[in-house]
Parts: C-alpha cells; structure tokens; sequence
C-alpha cells in the first residue's frame, strides 16, 4: 500500500524529520525499494521517501557540518542506497495469540525493560507514580491549558525519536557516575542523589530544575505503558515550558505532561527566570546569548518585560518601602543621624538624563533614601543634585528622622541650600584633595617647578591630617596655612592656634628639596593654598565621617544599572533600590583573618597612582538573602493577587519624556546623504 511523503516508508520506522525522497535514477531507485519492500509490489506510490537513519555516515555530503550545527538539512550523495535497517532498536511488534514477542531481542514481554525509561510494564499500572519522571501514569487526561492569549506553543517535534542505547550517567554532586542496573524497574534515588535533594521542597519554585535534551525527554513518551506499542507524540513549546501529548493508537492511552506548574496561564519557569535575572542585576540580553549558544530555549523580551510590570517591579519597590520605613522608624527614635549624601549622574558631562541622589547614614552604612531625578523635571542637569537632596530631606523629615550633620562635595548649590535650611554641612576629604590635586598636577608640568612634583604626596597627606587632628574650624584654618612655612623649612608660626609644627625638627642640609622664597613655584602653589574658597573649605572639612561608603554603593550600582544601558524610569529605580538591598546587606561584613588572627590583605595597583599601590583588607563573601526574600514574596505573595502591590508604584509620579516629532520614513530616506557622497561633488537637498 503506498505510503504518504510525511512518514518514512520503511516498515516500523514512521519518521517524519529528516526525510528524502527516491531518486530519479531506475538504477537507484530499485535498489531504494528492494530495501524497503523486500519484494517489490506491483504498485508503488511516487511520494515514498526515507529518512536519514537508514543511510551510513559516509552517504551524507554534510553530515559534520549537520552535527555541529553549521547545517540545517543533510544533503545525500547522489549514489547514496539505505543500507541500515534497524540502526536504533526500532520496535517491530508481532502478535501470537495472547502473549507478545519482540521482534528485535524475542524477550518475553514479562521480561521487558524500556531502557528509554528505566520502568518495566509491571510498574506503570493505574496511579503509580515514577520516581524517576514525577508523572502521574493513568488513561484519564489532566487538564492544562497549554495556550495563552496572544500567544501560542511552537511545535517542537511531530515524531517520536526513535531510542538509542542507554549510557552511564556521569554527573557531579547530586547524581553519581555509577550506571543504573539494566534489572532495575525504578531509579535509585537514594544512591544517585545528595542528601540535600531529598530534602522536601518548602515551595514548589524552591525545587531543583536540569538541563534536559529533548531527545532523551521524547523517549519517555515513545513506548505506551499499557500496551508497549509505540505512540504518537507532540511537544509544544513556550519560552522554558514544554508540554507532551503522548496518544497510543492502539490502545487509546493518552497522557498529557508539562516540565513546569503553570500559574493561571503563565508557566512558572519562564517566571522564575525572568525574576531570577531582574533581582540579580543580569543582563537579560546577556544571557540571552549564553541561552541560544548552547540551544537552549528562553522566553522572549517582551515576555521578560510584562512579567517585569506585572510582578516583579511591584515586589521590588513593596520590598523596599517596607524595609526603609522600618529602618526610618528606629533612627527616628535614636540620636540625630550623621548622614552622608552624593550624586551618581547616568553619564558624564553636561547631557544626563538621570540623577541619583543618594543619602546614608555614616555611622552604619546604611541607605536611607534614594531619589532619581530626572532632568527634564528640573531647569537643568546641574540642578538634578539640589532637587534630590531637597526630596531626601523632605523624606526623613516625614519620617521623624532627625539630623546632626550632612557629609556632601563642595557643590555651590548644595551649600547653600543647607544653609538656608540651617543644616551643619561637613566636606568630603578626598573630594577636596582630589580636585586640589589636580591643580598641583598642572602646575608641576610648568619652568622651574619640578619641586611641586616631589611635594604632591606629602601635601595630599596634609590635607588628611588637618580634617582628622583638629577640633575647631580655627584650628583647621591654622594646620593649613602652616603647610607654606613648612615647605620652606619653616616650622614656627606666628598664628598662636598652633605655632609650631608637631614633629621633631631637624637640620636639612640639602636644600634643593625644600621650596625657595620668592621662587615661581612658591608663589603658584601658595596662590593655590589659601585662596578665599580652599580656606572656607579647609574649615569645613569632615573630622569623623567620609563619604567613601557612599562612592563605594555608587559603583554597586554600576553592577545594577550599568551607564551603557538605556532605561526607563520605573526599571531604573527598581535597579537602584536592588542595589540598595544588596549594599545594606553587605556593607557591614566581617574581615577575614588569618589563622593567626591578622587581618587578611590584598596589594592593588590602580591606574590613578600611576605604579603606587594601597592594601585593602579582605572582607566575608557577599551575600544574597534579599534575593531569595524576593523570591518567597514573589510566589507567595505578589503573583496570587499582584493588584494590592500595585498601588505602590502608582504613587510613583514618573515623569514625561522629551517629546519630538517622528518624520515619515520616505522623508528622512530622501534626506539623507552620506558625507562622502557630498565630497565628490553631490547636491544636497538641504
């Protein structure tokens, strides 16, 4: 009887992938059909075809190129004749009365052992459960909707892989390198798993997931448990969900399994992994690559965005307005609070589009508010930093917090808005002296002022020391203007607040390391050191407390929300207020030690030293328990009913993006002119 161009045509093999179709040749073609039929009938069908399984590598023009991916469909030789009849164990069943052979092995069916399944036909009867694949095996059909509006499974496969033979299993950790016995009905999870996998699992989320090939999935389904007839089989596919409908035409068995719990109609895996990307600060892009370099299926962007407005952002910022009202509330019932505050702008110069304003608490490491501004909100980027100091302290204010200072750069803006406010405002330290030495820097390259190179050091050093010894703003005033004398190998003063210098003088005899009076270099460097400004500055320099931990977050945020990407307002909050979660988790961990007790070190060499170096202590790894408190809260409470959580973003006012006018696509096309072309000579219609 003819056969259909869809299936294979030889006898118990109906593949339906990988398909060719007789040649042309009559030579060819009669031996084509004597391995198919044996004895060729009268009437043979034109549409007959043959997959690939039944010809040997060498029959194959690109069969390497087909196996490592570079080719999408084997291309037989032209001369190329089936010669494998049985290359994978295909079952070819005869019936005999009540009992049933195979045909391949003439095993007694009593006996037979799916290796595709490790389960025997005595196990599959009705309610069994199978350790090995967590299906329930029954005729009656679990109803699971495998379709969503507005999006619809991609067919995997229409065909049953036919199976190859069973291999040891060679996996680290949770699965051991000893083979499974071919005797054994069941896996024995008690030897090829941990102990942590027998763990039962809190929440279903919590369980652990693998990379399955699909191959070895699909023979699950390929031999009915009833009858061990071979069975129809169809996968679809959304994003990292998969569903299989196994159907026996035989006997009429029928199953219907998905890989993953599916949530009204959103599977939880595809979920999961766009909350896992989201909370760790990855690039959804990123991993995208990774994704389909190894073929692995993956949600879609606008998959990973609706889940992100729907779910995620909404338990972010819920999360986040808990934990700092909590941390608000007790600093409202404490001392005043020394805080310390910076601005992190989205890109430099003068055309950001976002400013983060950041405000900490000194004494614990602890951030108490971010604000995001934007600058089309204010008359300008420069006025972004005044306006997110301003929201900051409406915001503690609110909340009954208190202040006893605020620790901030030297911006102009900023000192005087907190002195209208009449807030105790201290400066960094290594803001000074960075931007002091800079202008240092410039006048080493000068004539005759290779002094100030050698001094560069010693003067920054200076600058540390007046912050941290001195008491008053006189005091500190006084320390500095010491620094002139002392250069030039002077070191009594004539300001009584301190009128000589602390350590213990010697005679210098080598004299060209001391700056000359009257000399170019003393006059520049002395211009520099007690200006109007750098005098104001020096008396308001922070005694205690820096703003180092909050550069420290502003480079956490980096990992979260990296300046190259381009976000919106909503998604670069909620990546600000991640980094805030992480930053209080780990600010605050313990230094690693020695055995011997000592404090474990590193050496780093920076590129602004130019060859000098600094050590810095080794702290405990990182971690990331607010990532696992969002994922609890994500599926126990935000996904059964989101809408409670939504109110919290709608009290977010964002504001309205710069509006321009889009010109038709025909216009611009018409404009446009390379540059070249307008080189040699073209018009332009402009």
């Amino acid at each position: 009887m003819p056969r259909i161009a869809r299936y294979c045509a030889v006898p118990g093999c109906e593949r339906t992938q990988s398909l060719h179709k007789l040649p042309k040749d009559s030579n060819i073609r009669n031996e084509w059909l004597n391995f198919i039929f044996n004895e060729v009938p009268a009437h043979v069908g034109k549409t007959l075809s043959v997959c690939s399984r039944h010809f040997t590598a060498e029959s194959f023009e690109n069969k390497r190129q087909y196996e490592t991916g570079f080719a999408d469909i084997l291309r037989l030789k032209h001369n190329a004749v089936p010669s494998i009849l049985d290359p994978t164990g295909m079952v070819q069943h005869t019936y005999k009365g009540p009992t049933m052979k195979h045909v391949a092995c003439q095993t007694d069916t009593r006996q037979l052992t799916s290796q595709g399944t490790q389960l025997a036909i005595k196990t599959l009867g009705p309610k069994f459960r199978s350790k090995g694949t967590q299906t329930p095996v029954s005729c009656k059909c679990e109803g699971v909707s495998t379709t969503t509006s507005g999006d619809t499974f991609t067919p995997l496969m229409d065909f049953r892989p036919a199976k190859k033979a069973r291999l040891e299993l060679e996996e680290e950790e949770s699965v051991t390198s000893e083979a499974f016995d071919s005797q054994d009905t069941t896996c024995e999870s008690a030897e090829s798993v941990t102990e942590s996998s027998q763990l039962p699992c809190t929440s279903i989320e919590k369980d652990a997931k693998y990379i399955v090939f699909e191959k070895c999935l699909l023979q699950l389904f390929e031999t009915c448990p009833v009858c061990t007839r071979r069975c129809d089989v169809r996968a679809r596919r959304k994003g990292t969900f998969v569903a299989v409908d196994q159907l026996c035409p035989h006997c009429h068995y029928f199953r219907k399994w998905q890989s993953q719990p599916v949530v009204g109609s959103t599977p939880l895996g595809n979920l999961q992994l766009s909350a896992a990307v989201y909370f760790t600060g990855a690039s959804f892009f990123k991993l995208q690559k990774v994704f389909n370099a190894m073929h692995v299926k993956m949600i879609t962007h606008s998959t990973f965005q609706k889940h992100a407005s729907m779910y995620l952002e909404p338990a972010i910022i819920y999360t986040w307005k808990k934990e700092q009202e909590e941390v608000l509330r007790q600093l409202s019932h404490g001392d005043k609070v020394k805080a310390g505050g910076g601005m992190r702008a989205d890109s430099p110069g003068h055309s950001e589009k976002y400013g983060t304003y950041t405000l900490m608490d000194l004494e614990s490491n602890t951030i108490l508010d971010i604000q995001l501004v934007q600058s089309n909100e204010v008359a300008g980027s420069s006025h972004m930093e005044k306006e997110g100091l301003k929201r900051s302290l409406e915001h503690l204010e609110a909340h009954g917090v208190k202040l006893e200072c605020v620790v901030t750069d030297r911006h102009p803006q900023i000192q005087t808005f907190l002195r209208e406010l009449n807030i105790t405002q201290f400066y960094d330290v290594w803001h000074l002296q960075k931007g002091l030495s800079k202008k240092l820097e410039k006048i080493s390259k000068g004539k005759d002022c290779e002094v100030v190179k050698k001094w560069q050091q010693s003067i920054k050093h200076h600058v540390y020391w007046t912050a941290a010894s001195s008491q008053t703003h006189v005091e500190r005033a006084a320390k500095w203007k010491s620094l002139v004398n002392h250069i030039q190998d002077i070191h009594t003063h004539d300001d009584p607040s301190y009128p000589q210098c602390d350590h213990e003088i010697r005679q210098s005899t080598y004299r060209r390391k001391w700056f000359q009076p009257g000399s170019k270099a003393l006059y520049a460097v002395e211009k520099i050191l007690t200006n109007k400004r750098m005098m104001n500055d020096i008396k308001k320099l922070s005694p205690d407390f820096q703003t180092s931990s909050l550069e420290s977050f502003h480079s956490v945020t980096l990992r979260f929300a990296s300046k190259n990407v381009v976000y919106p307002y909503l998604g670069k909050l909620c990546r600000l207020y991640l980094a805030g979660m992480h930053f209080n988790e780990n600010s605050s961990r313990p230094r690693v030690k020695t055995s011997t007790g000592k404090p474990k070190c590193r050496l780093l060499f920076p590129k602004a030293k130019k060859g000098g170096y600094f050590m810095r202590s080794l702290k405990s790894q990182a971690t990331y328990c607010y990532v696992i408190n969002l994922m609890t809260f994500l599926f126990e409470k935000v996904i059964p009913d989101p809408l409670p959580y939504m109110e919290e973003i709608h009290k977010i006012k964002v504001p309205e993006t710069a509006q321009y006018d889009r010109p038709f696509m025909e216009e611009a096309s018409a404009r446009h002119v390379s540059r070249f072309s307008q080189a040699r000579g073209a018009v332009n219609p402009t």
